[in-house]
């Protein structure tokens, strides 16, 4: 009975997960689930007190964890982008578009550089177009990267 129960819970659970878009939202919804898989843990724990006890802790040490997992999957998208971004501010020739999709998300961009050009400092700097598209939403976003001395780019507007 104890298993059938946690198992209609989880089920629940991932179900309303699979509902979330909004970034808030899944840390969010990440935070409730842990809370509840955690409390449902702990409910299979001692009895009386010790039960109750069992269920708190579980409860917090689920949230917390949910939380980070929810935080996680939005960050997903962000690790995409900047291996992306990198990836071209360093290899693509000027004018050459390189995009990334995250599989999970759905969530997707490109990345242009337009410009390349040496500051008078002696520093390589390159202007680019990159686009994001969230939820079928494109935004376009210009701005310039320079290289720093130990070899990576710094986006400086």
């Amino acid at each position: 009975m104890k298993t059938t129960r946690i198992a209609i819970a989880f089920a629940a659970m991932v179900s309303l997960a699979a509902c979330v878009t909004d970034a808030g939202e899944k840390q969010t919804l990440g935070t409730l689930i842990g809370a509840g898989l955690g409390g449902l843990a702990g409910s299979q724990i001692g009895s009386g007190t010790g039960q109750l006890a069992a269920i708190g802790a579980g409860v917090l040490l689920g949230g917390l964890l949910g939380s980070e997992v929810g935080k996680s999957l939005d960050q997903a998208d962000k690790l995409y982008a900047e291996r992306n971004a990198q990836g071209s501010l360093e290899n693509a020739p000027t004018g050459q578009s390189s995009s990334w999709v995250n599989p999970d998300s759905g969530h997707s961009g490109s990345f242009t550089p337009t410009q390349t050009y040496t500051t008078a400092e002696g520093q390589p700097c390159r202007e680019y177009r990159s686009t994001v598209t969230i939820d079928g939403q494109t935004e376009d976003v210009y701005g310039t990267a320079c290289r720093e001395p130990d070899g990576s780019w710094r986006f400086v507007n």
